[in-house]
Protein backbone atom coordinates (compact mmCIF):
# COMPACT_ATOMS: atom_id res chain seq x y z
CA UNK A 1 0.00 0.00 0.00
CA UNK A 2 1.52 3.54 -0.92
CA UNK A 3 1.83 5.57 2.00
CA UNK A 4 -0.29 8.68 2.11
CA UNK A 5 2.09 11.71 2.06
CA UNK A 6 1.27 14.70 4.52
CA UNK A 7 0.69 18.18 2.47
CA UNK A 8 3.01 20.81 4.35
CA UNK A 9 1.90 23.03 6.69
CA UNK A 10 1.75 26.87 5.18
CA UNK A 11 3.65 29.08 7.23
CA UNK A 12 1.72 30.85 10.38
CA UNK A 13 -0.99 28.19 9.29
CA UNK A 14 -1.77 25.53 12.47
CA UNK A 15 -2.79 22.54 12.21
CA UNK A 16 -5.87 21.59 13.93
CA UNK A 17 -7.08 18.22 15.33
CA UNK A 18 -7.03 16.62 19.32
CA UNK A 19 -3.16 15.31 18.23
CA UNK A 20 -2.32 18.65 17.84
CA UNK A 21 -0.51 20.57 21.10
CA UNK A 22 -1.36 23.95 21.37
CA UNK A 23 0.74 26.75 19.81
CA UNK A 24 3.25 28.16 22.48
CA UNK A 25 2.59 31.42 23.78
CA UNK A 26 5.40 33.86 23.76
CA UNK A 27 5.11 37.02 26.11
CA UNK A 28 7.10 39.89 24.39
CA UNK A 29 8.11 42.39 26.59
CA UNK A 30 9.84 45.52 25.89
CA UNK A 31 12.70 45.13 28.64
CA UNK A 32 14.17 47.06 31.41
CA UNK A 33 16.91 48.67 32.97
CA UNK A 34 15.12 48.41 36.03
CA UNK A 35 15.28 45.34 37.93
CA UNK A 36 11.97 45.16 39.40
CA UNK A 37 10.49 44.99 35.64
CA UNK A 38 11.79 41.40 35.25
CA UNK A 39 10.70 39.89 37.93
CA UNK A 40 7.10 41.36 37.82
CA UNK A 41 7.14 40.36 34.42
CA UNK A 42 7.94 36.54 35.26
CA UNK A 43 5.57 37.39 37.88
CA UNK A 44 2.58 37.72 35.67
CA UNK A 45 3.56 35.22 33.42
CA UNK A 46 3.03 32.29 36.36
CA UNK A 47 -0.11 33.37 36.32
CA UNK A 48 -0.61 33.21 32.83
CA UNK A 49 0.48 29.05 33.62
CA UNK A 50 -2.14 29.02 36.38
CA UNK A 51 -4.82 30.26 34.49
CA UNK A 52 -3.96 27.87 31.53
CA UNK A 53 -2.19 25.12 32.68
CA UNK A 54 -0.57 22.76 30.10
CA UNK A 55 -0.12 25.56 27.35
CA UNK A 56 3.86 25.96 26.76
CA UNK A 57 4.46 29.86 28.11
CA UNK A 58 8.05 31.82 27.43
CA UNK A 59 9.43 34.93 27.19
CA UNK A 60 11.15 37.04 24.88
CA UNK A 61 12.27 40.63 25.05
CA UNK A 62 13.04 43.61 22.59
CA UNK A 63 16.07 44.71 24.08
CA UNK A 64 17.74 45.09 27.35
CA UNK A 65 17.10 42.08 28.71
CA UNK A 66 17.45 38.36 28.76
CA UNK A 67 16.15 36.19 26.62
CA UNK A 68 15.92 38.57 23.82
CA UNK A 69 13.09 37.25 21.28
CA UNK A 70 15.59 35.89 18.75
CA UNK A 71 16.74 33.65 21.17
CA UNK A 72 13.31 32.68 22.66
CA UNK A 73 12.09 31.85 18.96
CA UNK A 74 15.72 30.23 18.29
CA UNK A 75 15.01 27.67 20.82
CA UNK A 76 11.49 26.83 19.69
CA UNK A 77 12.82 25.97 16.19
CA UNK A 78 9.90 25.08 14.01
CA UNK A 79 7.23 24.68 16.42
CA UNK A 80 4.18 26.58 16.34
CA UNK A 81 3.87 30.03 18.48
CA UNK A 82 1.46 33.04 19.08
CA UNK A 83 3.78 36.09 20.17
CA UNK A 84 1.36 38.43 22.33
CA UNK A 85 3.13 41.76 23.13
CA UNK A 86 3.22 42.89 26.27
CA UNK A 87 2.49 46.55 24.75
CA UNK A 88 -0.59 48.47 25.69
CA UNK A 89 -0.89 50.32 22.29
CA UNK A 90 -0.01 50.29 18.91
CA UNK A 91 3.33 51.37 17.53
CA UNK A 92 6.80 50.65 15.82
CA UNK A 93 7.30 47.54 17.72
CA UNK A 94 3.91 46.02 16.97
CA UNK A 95 3.50 47.07 13.51
CA UNK A 96 7.53 46.14 12.60
CA UNK A 97 9.80 45.24 15.03
CA UNK A 98 7.91 42.11 16.03
CA UNK A 99 6.22 41.03 13.16
CA UNK A 100 9.76 41.28 11.33
CA UNK A 101 11.65 39.11 13.71
CA UNK A 102 9.08 36.13 13.64
CA UNK A 103 9.46 36.11 9.79
CA UNK A 104 13.40 35.92 10.56
CA UNK A 105 12.31 32.81 12.61
CA UNK A 106 11.74 29.07 11.76
CA UNK A 107 8.98 29.60 14.21
CA UNK A 108 5.52 29.02 12.61
CA UNK A 109 3.78 32.42 14.22
CA UNK A 110 1.02 34.76 14.62
CA UNK A 111 1.07 37.95 16.48
CA UNK A 112 -1.48 39.25 18.73
CA UNK A 113 -2.33 42.94 18.62
CA UNK A 114 -1.20 45.10 21.58
CA UNK A 115 -3.10 44.80 24.93
CA UNK A 116 -5.09 47.82 24.54
CA UNK A 117 -7.49 49.38 24.44
CA UNK A 118 -9.36 46.93 26.47
CA UNK A 119 -12.12 46.67 29.25
CA UNK A 120 -9.74 44.17 31.20
CA UNK A 121 -7.38 46.92 31.30
CA UNK A 122 -9.53 49.24 32.67
CA UNK A 123 -10.48 46.82 35.78
CA UNK A 124 -6.60 46.48 36.52
CA UNK A 125 -6.68 50.80 36.22
CA UNK A 126 -9.31 50.82 38.98
CA UNK A 127 -8.04 48.39 40.91
CA UNK A 128 -4.54 50.01 41.77
CA UNK A 129 -6.47 53.41 42.09
CA UNK A 130 -8.35 51.64 44.50
CA UNK A 131 -5.45 50.48 46.08
CA UNK A 132 -3.65 53.64 46.14
CA UNK A 133 -6.41 55.82 47.85
CA UNK A 134 -8.99 56.53 45.20
CA UNK A 135 -12.65 57.68 46.05
CA UNK A 136 -15.68 58.82 44.14
CA UNK A 137 -18.81 59.30 44.58
CA UNK A 138 -19.18 56.55 42.67
CA UNK A 139 -17.74 54.14 45.07
CA UNK A 140 -20.13 54.94 47.89
CA UNK A 141 -22.84 52.38 48.17
CA UNK A 142 -24.64 54.32 50.44
CA UNK A 143 -26.01 56.81 48.23
CA UNK A 144 -26.92 59.18 51.68
CA UNK A 145 -28.89 62.27 50.18
CA UNK A 146 -27.08 64.17 52.88
CA UNK A 147 -23.78 63.31 51.27
CA UNK A 148 -24.50 64.48 47.78
CA UNK A 149 -23.42 67.60 48.43
CA UNK A 150 -20.01 66.83 49.35
CA UNK A 151 -20.36 63.96 47.08
CA UNK A 152 -20.97 66.39 43.83
CA UNK A 153 -18.10 68.98 45.14
CA UNK A 154 -15.75 66.29 45.39
CA UNK A 155 -16.13 64.51 41.81
CA UNK A 156 -15.98 68.51 40.31
CA UNK A 157 -12.47 68.61 41.61
CA UNK A 158 -11.14 65.40 40.98
CA UNK A 159 -9.60 63.85 37.77
CA UNK A 160 -7.07 61.54 36.51
CA UNK A 161 -4.38 61.57 34.44
CA UNK A 162 -3.52 58.43 32.29
CA UNK A 163 0.06 58.62 32.66
CA UNK A 164 1.44 56.00 29.13
CA UNK A 165 5.20 56.25 28.11
CA UNK A 166 4.35 57.96 24.09
CA UNK A 167 4.89 56.98 20.80
CA UNK A 168 5.67 59.09 17.49
CA UNK A 169 2.55 56.93 16.48
CA UNK A 170 -0.38 58.62 16.00
CA UNK A 171 -2.55 55.54 16.42
CA UNK A 172 -0.77 55.01 19.76
CA UNK A 173 -1.88 58.07 20.94
CA UNK A 174 -5.60 56.70 19.62
CA UNK A 175 -5.45 53.43 21.83
CA UNK A 176 -4.37 55.33 24.92
CA UNK A 177 -7.09 58.33 24.32
CA UNK A 178 -9.50 55.69 23.58
CA UNK A 179 -8.49 53.77 27.14
CA UNK A 180 -8.77 57.03 28.75
CA UNK A 181 -12.64 57.50 28.33
CA UNK A 182 -13.34 53.96 28.63
CA UNK A 183 -11.59 54.94 32.51
CA UNK A 184 -13.41 58.22 32.56
CA UNK A 185 -16.82 56.15 32.06
CA UNK A 186 -16.12 53.83 34.67
CA UNK A 187 -14.98 56.57 37.25
CA UNK A 188 -17.47 59.44 36.17
CA UNK A 189 -14.60 62.19 36.49
CA UNK A 190 -12.59 63.30 33.80
CA UNK A 191 -9.32 61.15 32.71
CA UNK A 192 -6.34 62.67 30.37
CA UNK A 193 -3.96 60.81 28.50
CA UNK A 194 -0.39 61.79 29.24
CA UNK A 195 2.85 60.56 28.21
CA UNK A 196 6.06 60.15 29.53
CA UNK A 197 8.24 60.87 26.33
CA UNK A 198 7.41 61.72 22.76
CA UNK A 199 3.79 62.97 22.94
CA UNK A 200 2.00 65.40 24.32
CA UNK A 201 1.21 66.07 27.15
CA UNK A 202 3.36 65.23 29.64
CA UNK A 203 2.24 64.54 33.33
CA UNK A 204 3.09 67.37 34.88
CA UNK A 205 1.56 69.48 32.09
CA UNK A 206 -1.98 67.68 31.87
CA UNK A 207 -1.59 68.31 36.16
CA UNK A 208 -1.69 71.98 35.70
CA UNK A 209 -4.14 72.22 32.72
CA UNK A 210 -6.39 70.53 35.13
CA UNK A 211 -5.99 72.35 37.91
CA UNK A 212 -6.29 75.54 36.19
CA UNK A 213 -10.01 74.56 35.53
CA UNK A 214 -10.63 73.24 39.04
CA UNK A 215 -9.37 69.75 39.32
CA UNK A 216 -7.40 69.90 42.18
CA UNK A 217 -8.13 65.97 43.61
CA UNK A 218 -5.92 64.86 40.60
CA UNK A 219 -4.23 61.62 40.53
CA UNK A 220 -2.22 59.61 38.11
CA UNK A 221 -2.91 56.19 36.95
CA UNK A 222 0.11 54.10 36.00
CA UNK A 223 -0.53 52.82 32.34
CA UNK A 224 2.39 50.90 32.38
CA UNK A 225 2.55 46.69 32.60
CA UNK A 226 5.90 47.09 34.90
CA UNK A 227 7.59 49.44 37.23
CA UNK A 228 10.79 51.77 34.89
CA UNK A 229 12.40 54.63 35.17
CA UNK A 230 9.09 56.45 33.26
CA UNK A 231 6.52 54.55 35.55
CA UNK A 232 8.35 56.16 38.90
CA UNK A 233 8.77 59.73 36.92
CA UNK A 234 5.42 60.13 36.31
CA UNK A 235 4.57 58.12 39.53
CA UNK A 236 6.45 61.09 40.91
CA UNK A 237 4.86 64.03 39.17
CA UNK A 238 1.42 63.07 41.17
CA UNK A 239 0.19 66.08 42.80
CA UNK A 240 -2.10 63.74 45.04
CA UNK A 241 -1.80 59.53 44.81
CA UNK A 242 -0.32 57.42 42.16
CA UNK A 243 -1.37 54.01 41.40
CA UNK A 244 1.06 50.93 40.71
CA UNK A 245 1.84 49.71 37.30
CA UNK A 246 -0.31 46.89 36.34
CA UNK A 247 1.94 44.45 36.78
CA UNK A 248 0.56 41.78 38.24
CA UNK A 249 -3.39 41.85 38.42
CA UNK A 250 -5.43 38.86 37.26
CA UNK A 251 -7.48 40.94 34.49
CA UNK A 252 -3.78 41.35 33.05
CA UNK A 253 -3.15 37.08 32.62
CA UNK A 254 -6.57 36.94 31.36
CA UNK A 255 -5.66 40.04 28.79
CA UNK A 256 -2.90 38.53 27.59
CA UNK A 257 -5.01 34.98 27.19
CA UNK A 258 -7.36 36.88 25.08
CA UNK A 259 -5.48 38.12 23.01
CA UNK A 260 -3.37 34.46 22.07
CA UNK A 261 -6.81 32.98 21.75
CA UNK A 262 -7.92 35.54 19.37
CA UNK A 263 -4.57 35.43 17.49
CA UNK A 264 -5.60 31.74 16.97
CA UNK A 265 -9.15 32.64 15.66
CA UNK A 266 -7.79 34.63 13.22
CA UNK A 267 -7.67 33.41 9.29
CA UNK A 268 -4.37 31.60 8.51
CA UNK A 269 -2.01 33.11 5.98
CA UNK A 270 -0.31 31.38 3.56
CA UNK A 271 3.11 33.45 4.08
CA UNK A 272 4.69 35.64 7.08
CA UNK A 273 3.20 35.96 10.51
CA UNK A 274 -0.43 36.49 10.54
CA UNK A 275 -1.20 39.51 12.78
CA UNK A 276 -4.32 39.87 14.84
CA UNK A 277 -6.11 42.49 15.04
CA UNK A 278 -5.92 44.70 18.11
Amino acid sequence: MTATRRSPVPRGHFPAGPWAPPPALVVVAHGSRDPRALRRVGALLDRVRQQRPGLPVHLGHIELNEPLLPDTLASLGTADAVLVPLLLSRGYHIKRDIPETAAKSAVRARVAGALGPHPLLVDALCARLAEAGWRTPADDPTNDPAEAPADEETRRSSAVVLAAAGSRDPESRVDTGRTARLLAERLGVPVVPAYASTAAPTVPDAVRALAASGRHRVAVASYFTAPGRFATECAEAAPWIASAPLGTHPAMARLVLHRYDQALATRATTSGPALASA
